[in-house]
């Protein structure tokens, strides 16, 4: 009895071990050639609640968000959504010209469904937090093509609005007119441009961050930064060699967060500051180790990107490429170095 229970328990021991091992440090090919990592107890924040917005506040009201990359703990809705009226276009600062409804709310797509032919991916849970726009009363203003308006019908037998056949959504944590929370969310939700594409995206463009090995001057933090890649390194007058995602925005990692058993201490209200940086393919990474890289799958579905197993964000505060405004915020978010490992507070 004794010899076959101390068998099980060193058997137990060395699956953990190899697991841990595989975390961001194997280098053979999948279909993501990613290192994508199951986290234990992914439903569950660590040490106290920060609801400040910089912090990780309990997971909320039950909403897992499955397939939504939603993160958000808003509560279940009632009633039946409104109809957009007259669609506008509404300049928001840091995400640019987005289109919204006649009350004013941002209007969002789901980079899990698809234009062509129009299909929603997001039911359930999902669509709790991110409730489909009606088709019916909705027309264009100024600034956007009425062609580019239609419609798609959902697994409920209701009719979505779509625009330039992308399903049309609201976000249940934007509250007032000009808000958009919603953006970023999960690695693939994104603010509507008038034509249907990322308004983020189209603002990038237009304020020329498209070049190719670019060096940015002040308004960059005095960062050096190559296009192309998903992830590279850039050096910050302050801070070294930090790392960036593929729109040069610096990544951070959370002291709350876990690497091995990994576990998540940004949830609820703290993703309107912190975005989860989405999974990448690592032949994409530049001047990092490929076995530094891998992904992790968050409460909500959505896959996150992590280095040496520490899942990364993006901070809203920071507005333009090469920023670093998130650096020791709380003494608890800090940029990541190449090696994978966090700068230190003094720098």
């Amino acid at each position: 009895m004794n010899k076959t229970r101390r068998i099980s328990t060193v058997g137990s021991v060395a699956a953990v071990l190899l697991l841990a091992a595989g975390c961001g440090s194997s280098d053979n090919g999948a279909a993501r050639n990613t290192n994508s990592v199951q986290p234990a107890g992914a439903g569950k924040a660590l040490g106290g609640a920060y609801d400040t917005g910089y912090g990780a506040g309990g997971y909320g009201a039950g909403v897992a968000g499955a397939g939504s990359g939603s993160g958000s703990d808003v509560g279940s809705g009632s009633g039946k959504a409104a109809s957009a009226g007259q669609l506008s276009v509404r300049d928001i600062a840091s995400v640019g010209s987005v289109v919204t409804d006649s009350a004013g709310m941002a209007l969002y797509r789901f980079d899990k469904d698809t234009p062509q032919p129009p299909k929603s991916n997001c039911d359930g849970d999902c669509a709790t937090v991110w409730p489909a726009v009606p088709a019916d009363d909705a027309s264009a203003a100024a600034g956007i093509d009425a062609a580019l308006i239609g419609s798609v019908d959902r697994t409920d037998g209701s009719k979505q609005l779509t625009l330039g056949g992308w399903p049309v959504y609201r976000y249940a944590k934007d509250t007032k007119a000009g808000e958009a929370k919603g953006e970023g969310v999960g690695g693939t939700w994104h603010a509507l441009a008038p034509d249907g594409k990322k308004a983020v995206d189209k603002k990038q463009k237009a304020d020329g961050n498209t070049g190719s090995g670019m060096e940015m001057g002040a308004g960059a933090a005095g960062m050096n930064m190559k296009s192309g890649a998903e992830l590279s390194v850039a050096d910050n007058e302050k801070l070294g060699k930090i790392l960036v995602d593929g729109q040069w925005r610096t990544l951070y990692r959370f002291d709350k967060d876990s690497a091995w058993p990994m576990k998540f201490g940004c949830l609820g209200a703290c993703l309107d500051t912190w975005k989860p940086a989405a999974a990448i393919d690592k032949a994409k990474a530049e001047g990092i180790a490929g076995k530094l890289v891998g992904s992790v799958k968050r409460p909500d579905g959505s896959e996150q990107l992590t280095i040496d197993c520490w899942p990364v964000y993006t901070f809203t505060g920071d507005t333009e490429p090469g920023q670093a405004n998130g650096h020791n915020k709380q003494g608890l978010w800090f940029a990541v170095t190449a090696e994978g490992k966090k700068v230190p507070p003094t720098a």
